[in-house]
């Protein structure tokens, strides 16, 4: 263990794995902070955390706060275009890449507005799965070559939009997801004097791989079979529309852990492609779905949700490379590329700064007399004996002894033979052996793995301001790893370890996996609190599906959000663009079906009929009402 006076920023930075899952937008200055390089250049504009959270307490604004780095968002959308750009040059590869990003993502309207305008030079268009998003789509996806893919089951309605947008001049694709939807486009091409463009779907023999592997493979949701393909080719011919076939589609999955999976769907579908060209489609684009993945833990494996074994680099140039090897075998012409890549642009802008603001630990250590008393129960003796004889020879046996006396005070308690107070002072003991136990073996290379996890039991669990089932909802529903550190004080040795539990009333309402330098850990490092001080931590790439999958557990609703943008002139190197409120208590409550105007009339009723029966005094029922209908209005989270 490195001596406690030695302890650097560097540390810091390999104990949380910054370098690994930030992608080169994350650092810790010299000063201790965790810094935004929006340049993925340390020496260039940076922007220090710490001074935004300072910025935004100087505005009044309660944390949770989502914090949105758009500068981030930016320069992920140039850099999945540049690479392909740059990529397709290399290989002399003959069609162009004709990216779109996949609104279920993060549907928020800042997020489509920042992704939108930054793809205007690379054509960079959206997808859409439902109305809703096909109207957003329709309304912020402007540049006149940028595609607007259309996947999901479709109605008439669904159609009808995508035909608007064709009408208005958009290159609007509508994906064939199953054979019946063919005859709706042709039935509603005849009500419209243009034509639309269509896609179609495959569903690849090849499976992938990882958490989302059912969303590909033959028995997938979505797409066509190879036979079903085959009829849709000869449905459209006998209409003599096989013209409007446009795009070639199929779909991975999300988060794809393995590049192996990709380039054996890439192979198939380059095949399919190549064989439907060679019966009469004029095929003109490629489209490879979503699935690249992004390291959410650093591990760089293939064996979990929250890694991948590959980089953005080495996708790319399996697509282009792979795909012309097969089109030049084939001998039939490059298609243009199409991508859904989201989580990659999305993630690493956004992140959810909370404030920590208490600390459990039910079994810390108590003062006990451990002097021998001739009145005390047998199994009081022995466990007094076992606490005076720890030794660190011995911790071991101690501690399995301790475990089974411990059992046996339980069950005497229940039977009656020892009183409460009794239990109290073995169960003290028994936890102040424990907490021993672990002080001997800090600093030993090898520790049974008894005493491993009684330093995960023993670990404290430090209370956030925030909701799991909002703010983390992978964390909780699929085990996802993601990045969670403290903001300041890096350059000190975090000296505790610790659990996040948040504020909702569940027991599930907890964090207890992390990112470990060999892999993930059941506790987090972290320092100790200071009364005086604020103490935040941070929760990171969580601009992926986090965003806008949270719940309403608890009725705890959207957060507080900033807007942030890199402003090199400025003496912080930042300013806040805009503040967005999170939702009120009267807001989540009316999305539940309540009435705030008729809660707050049906509690005034109340408070007048104690005022009438004396039972209040009128001031302090105008105060009453008056702060109730002030929570009505405020935040959901805790003001702390």
């Amino acid at each position: 263990m490195k001596e406690y006076n030695k302890w650097t920023t560097k540390d810091a930075s390999e104990l949380y794995q910054v370098e690994r899952w930030g992608d080169e937008f994350f650092g810790i200055s010299e000063c201790g902070s965790l810094c935004v390089y929006p340049n993925k250049d340390p020496n260039g504009p940076s922007i220090n955390i710490q001074e935004v959270i300072k910025e935004v307490e100087e505005e009044g604004l309660q944390f949770p706060v989502v914090f949105r780095f758009h500068d981030i968002l930016r320069a992920q959308v140039k850099n999945l275009n540049e690479t392909f750009a740059k990529t397709i040059k290399e290989a002399n590869y003959q069609g162009e890449y004709f990216g779109v990003y996949p609104t279920k993502v993060n549907q928020l309207r800042e997020v489509i507005e920042e992704i939108t305008d930054a793809g205007i030079e690379y054509n960079y268009g959206l997808e859409a799965g439902s109305k809703p998003e096909l109207l957003a789509a329709l309304a912020y996806n402007t540049t006149p070559n940028a595609l607007t893919v259309l996947n999901g089951y479709k109605d008439r309605d669904y159609m009808q939009l995508a035909m608007l947008g064709t009408q208005i001049g958009r290159k609007v694709i509508i994906v064939v997801e199953k054979l019946s939807e063919v005859f709706t486009i042709l039935d509603i091409c005849k009500d419209f004097d243009v034509e639309p463009m269509i896609g179609v779907r495959a569903k690849l023999n090849s499976k992938a791989s990882g958490k989302w592997a059912a969303s590909s493979g033959e028995h997938a949701k979505f797409g066509l079979s190879a036979s079903e393909i085959i009829e849709l080719v000869d449905i459209l011919k006998s209409h003599n529309k096989l013209h409007i076939l446009k795009l070639f589609h199929f779909h991975v999955g999300s988060q794809i852990p393995d590049i192996r999976t990709i380039k054996d769907c890439i192979i198939e579908g380059a095949r399919i492609y190549a064989n439907l060209v060679k019966m009469g489609a004029d095929l003109e684009y490629f489209d490879v779905g979503g699935g690249v993945g992004i390291n959410y833990d650093g591990t760089s494996s293939s064996s979990d949700v929250s890694s991948i074994n590959y980089t953005l680099a080495d996708y790319v140039g399996d697509v282009v490379y792979m795909l012309k090897d097969i089109c030049d075998v084939e001998e039939v012409k490059h298609p243009n590329i199409v991508s859904e890549t989201g989580r990659a642009v999305a993630a690493h802008h956004s992140c959810v700064i909370t404030k920590v603001f208490g600390e459990v630990n039910l079994t810390k250590y108590r003062e006990i007399d451990t002097t021998a008393n001739p009145n005390d129960h047998m199994l009081l003796k022995n466990i007094k004996e076992l606490y005076v004889d720890l030794e660190e020879s011995n911790y071991l046996d101690i501690y399995n002894d301790a475990f089974v006396i411990k059992e046996e005070v339980l069950a005497a308690f229940k039977l009656g033979v020892l009183n409460l107070h009794e239990r109290s002072v073995a169960e003290s003991l028994f936890w102040n052996i424990c907490h021993k136990i672990i002080l001997m073996t800090e600093d030993e290379d090898f520790v049974p793995a008894e005493i491993q996890r009684l330093k995960t039991q023993l670990a404290d669990k430090y209370l956030c301001n925030f909701s799991v089932f909002q703010s983390a909802v992978d964390s909780w529903a699929i085990g996802q790893v993601l990045p969670i550190m403290p903001i300041s004080n890096l350059d000190q040795r975090p000296t505790k370890e610790c659990s996040i539990a948040d504020i909702t009333c569940d027991s599930d309402g907890k964090i207890s996996k992390f990112i470990g330098e060999n892999g993930h850990r059941s506790t987090l490092p972290i320092h100790k609190l200071n009364k005086n001080e604020s103490y935040y931590i941070g929760m990171f790439l969580t601009g992926a599906y986090q965003d806008i999958m949270g719940d309403m557990h608890n009725l705890f609703g959207r957060l507080n959000e900033v807007h942030i943008y890199c402003d090199d002139d400025d003496p912080t190197d930042f300013y806040i663009e805009e503040i967005i409120q999170g939702n009120s208590s009267a807001q989540v409550l009316e999305i539940m079906q309540y009435n705030s105007t008729e809660m707050s009339k049906k509690v005034k009723k109340e408070i007048d009929a104690r005022i009438k029966q004396g039972l209040l005094k009128p001031r302090n029922g105008v105060k009453l009402i008056d702060f109730y209908e002030a929570c009505l209005s405020s935040y959901t989270y805790l003001n702390i």
